[in-house]
């Protein structure tokens, strides 16, 4: 098998067995010398079986470029169709966390319930790779539907849970000390009252002392405009600096979805946005209608058709086609407080003091 020597956004990343990376949604972890990049396990979705998601994957590399598969870290349950990881169940965005104070790797996971409610699945486990146990079913943290979110952990071991209210606003919620629920103490941030200005995928990372909120707007699988938001503490306030990708003509920040953003250890200011292209066929002949749809949903002056029409071509959208989803790694670059990312055919870690 062909070893990489580069990061290629947008190419198809194969493992170092031949396969395509299955981890979307997902976020990298610096543990014992190796990064270890989890997320959703989607080879097997076909929505005409009933299959979403085949639980959480895992792969490790000591170089970020070439990955070796570890299997799934939490297979789904494939008997008792209530539970969460249920192949059924529209399971997205694993975030795993580590607890110094109780040994424990802790895994939130997001799912959409039929009736459109969001609720969190939470599981431990002794290590990374697992087997992770179930503790929690059906949270609803602060009593809310709380969708797309991250993960995050201070020096001093307190925790904190960044969650869009669905379709309100994001949410800053303390996790108890176990990190399995939420204390009850929260701040709000970024109020809208609709898609697609509510923003999701929130993804977390400190730079200088300095708390960074990277979202994107609420346009289903249509990629849309990322934000950035800074804060000098973890509940803000956050004031928002604009849209990281502002050589994007097409507006779609890279035709991606930024679901994590990791800070490379060893390099002096290295922080990676890693985003799914969810929909690669979206770049081609059929772009235009989706363009279409995404115009529809930002133009404040739109009628009840034309917003009928859009959500037709989104419901059009067929979910199986994210398990060809590729991944879009690109480094930030700052200007002041200011963060942004440009495209790059081919990158590599090397370039990086």
């Amino acid at each position: 098998m062909k070893r990489y020597d580069s990061i290629r956004p947008g190419q198809v990343w194969l493992d170092t067995k031949g396969e395509r990376i299955q981890a979307h949604g997902g976020s990298v972890m610096y543990l014992d010398g190796a990064y270890y990049w989890y997320g959703e396990n989607k080879e097997f979705t076909d929505p005409a079986k009933g299959i979403w998601h085949w639980g959480v994957r895992c792969y490790r590399s000591e170089d970020l470029y070439n990955w070796d598969d570890l299997g799934l870290i939490i297979p789904p349950d494939t008997e008792n169709e209530a539970s969460g990881i249920h192949p059924k169940s529209m399971m997205d965005r694993p975030h795993i966390i580590y607890n110094r104070r109780t040994g424990k790797f802790v895994c939130w996971l997001k799912i959409m319930q039929k009736d459109g409610t969001q609720t969190e699945t939470v599981l431990t486990a002794d290590k990374l790779t697992g087997p992770y146990e179930i503790v929690r079913e059906g949270l609803r943290p602060l009593g809310m539907s709380a969708g797309d979110f991250d993960l995050a952990v201070a020096d001093d071991g307190k925790a904190y849970y960044y969650f869009e209210r669905v379709h309100s606003e994001t949410i800053c919620a303390d996790l108890t000390d176990d990190y399995t629920d939420v204390t009850g103490y929260y701040s709000t941030h970024f109020p809208h009252s609709h898609p697609p200005y509510v923003r999701e995928a929130t993804a977390h990372f400190i730079r200088r002392h300095k708390h960074y909120l990277v979202t994107s707007g609420t346009t289903g699988y249509l990629p849309n405009p990322s934000e950035v938001a800074v804060a000098d503490s973890w509940h803000g306030p956050y004031t928002v600096l604009g849209d990281p990708h502002p050589a994007d003509n097409t507006r779609t920040s890279f035709h991606s979805q930024i679901s994590s953003v990791f800070k490379v250890p060893g390099k002096k200011d290295l922080y990676i946005a890693c985003a799914d292209r969810w929909r690669p066929d979206a770049m081609d002949a059929a772009y235009p209608e989706y363009a279409r749809a995404f115009d529809i949903m930002f133009d404040p002056d739109a009628t009840a058709e034309d917003r009928a029409e859009a959500g037709r071509i989104m419901a059009s959208i067929p979910p199986e086609k994210t398990r060809e989803a590729d991944y879009v790694w690109l480094p930030f670059h700052f200007e002041g407080d200011m963060a942004f990312l440009d495209w790059r055919d081919e990158w590599r870690i090397e370039e990086f003091e």
